[in-house]
């Protein structure tokens, strides 16, 4: 049997690579693989909420085309964009 939080990751995780746009597959899909398992409690709940937003919306804060809302500028969202963020990584 899994637990309930492995079983909460692995739908997250199938979600993430599974947005509907190419380029959201692999935003929050290779952000999923490497960093979920490491994420707090209100984290989770965080991504799971950025997981219910249409794409369009989130391509355009992690891209910078628009300004991210105040509440979904949390530190996940932070942290998701930093991965992403070619110049100044944070992967490790």
């Amino acid at each position: 049997m899994h637990s309930d939080i492995e079983i909460r990751l692995r739908r997250l995780r199938f979600r993430a690579w599974h947005r509907g746009i190419r380029e959201m597959d692999l935003l929050m899909g290779r952000f999923a693989d490497a960093k979920l398992a490491s994420l707090e409690e209100h984290e989770l709940e965080c991504f799971e909420a950025l997981m219910e937003l249409p794409d369009q919306e989130v391509f355009a804060w992690l891209t910078g085309q628009a300004s991210v809302p105040k509440r979904h500028d949390t530190s996940l969202f932070r942290k998701l964009k930093s991965f992403h963020d070619h110049a100044h990584p944070l992967h490790a």
